[in-house]
């Protein structure tokens, strides 16, 4: 692991992305949103995120990627579904590269909030074959051939590239994912928004790692998720409660309840519900402080020297 780095932690303010499948409020997360549109996505750690204080005020994260060594890996979103989000799947690695991209899509959701009843779709039914698929969005019947997993508050679900997915509403998430937005929309219940049918079908795999993840208990935290592109795992602080906490690569820490302070030498950043600190590859560790009773979450990305 790196000992020094050029870039210390810095706080970025969310950007809102408006979705057709969005809400009006995004309380008690964000009191506002600066738009009177439906908004759908609170985007953390997106190249467009701008820095709020500190020596890099004013610029985004995309303009500070040569100072991190390269583009931060992890596109850490919040996800407010008010209706079901479009039917759609993402390409791997290799598929990304051979169509242009620079990688894949795969991401994983933490429930934050979870109505009676909410649900997302993960994979499809066995059987579901390329001429079923398209038959199904011709005719408005896709939603069938999908696998539906009822969400309660606090589960993990992975989604590996491949996967078709969908999300319904009444329930926020916590999306973290490769910082990718190669999408392909297979179905969108009649919304005037473009498919991407022939795309998706090639990239569709029948039989996927999709699914609920058991979460496991660490010594001081709950880890969420350990897969190829990130780990996640979840920390509840008492208050005036101190933890030091390591990276072992470029990560952010994501605050879900209270207040904390994060601190490195000469520096104090302050983490609210809703927000992002990232933790550029090199920092390595970090103390942790909570004001009051805390949650927060810490995504890392595997080290990228």
């Amino acid at each position: 692991m790196a000992t020094t780095t050029k870039v210390a932690p810095f706080r970025l303010k969310p950007w809102f992305s408006e979705r057709p499948w969005g809400k009006k409020s995004l309380e008690p997360w964000y009191s506002e949103t600066g738009t009177t549109e439906l908004v759908g996505e609170a985007w953390l750690t997106g190249p467009q995120c701008v820095v709020e204080e500190g020596e890099f005020e004013g610029r985004t994260l995309e303009s500070l990627s040569t100072d991190l060594g390269g583009e931060f890996p992890l596109l850490v979103k919040l996800l407010f579904p008010n209706e079901k989000l479009s039917v759609q799947v993402h390409p791997d690695d290799a598929q990304a590269k051979a169509s242009g991209g620079t990688r894949g899509k795969t991401e994983c959701w933490y429930v934050l909030e979870a109505e009676p009843g909410a649900a997302v779709a993960l994979g499809l039914k066995p059987g579901s074959t390329p001429e079923k698929i398209t038959a199904s969005v011709a005719d408005g019947t896709m939603e069938d051939l999908m696998v539906w997993v009822p969400v309660n508050v606090g589960d993990m679900l992975f989604v590996d590239a491949g996967t078709v997915h969908a999300i319904g509403p009444g329930c926020v998430l916590l999306e973290t994912q490769q910082t990718s937005d190669i999408t392909y929309r297979l179905y969108d219940y009649g919304r005037p928004r473009e498919l991407h049918l022939e795309q998706g079908l090639k990239v569709i795999r029948p039989v996927t790692e999709a699914g609920k993840v058991e979460a496991r208990e660490m010594d001081g935290f709950t880890r969420l998720i350990e897969q190829k592109y990130f780990t996640v795992d979840r920390f509840d602080l008492e208050k005036d409660e101190e933890r030091k906490i390591s990276f072992s690569g470029p990560g952010c820490v994501v605050g879900l309840k209270g207040k904390v302070a994060v601190i490195t030498p000469g520096e104090e950043i302050e983490l609210e519900p809703g927000k992002a600190i990232v933790i550029p590859e090199g920092v390595g560790e970090v103390i942790i402080e909570a004001s009051e009773a805390s949650a927060f979450v810490r995504c890392i990305a595997p080290a990228m020297g």
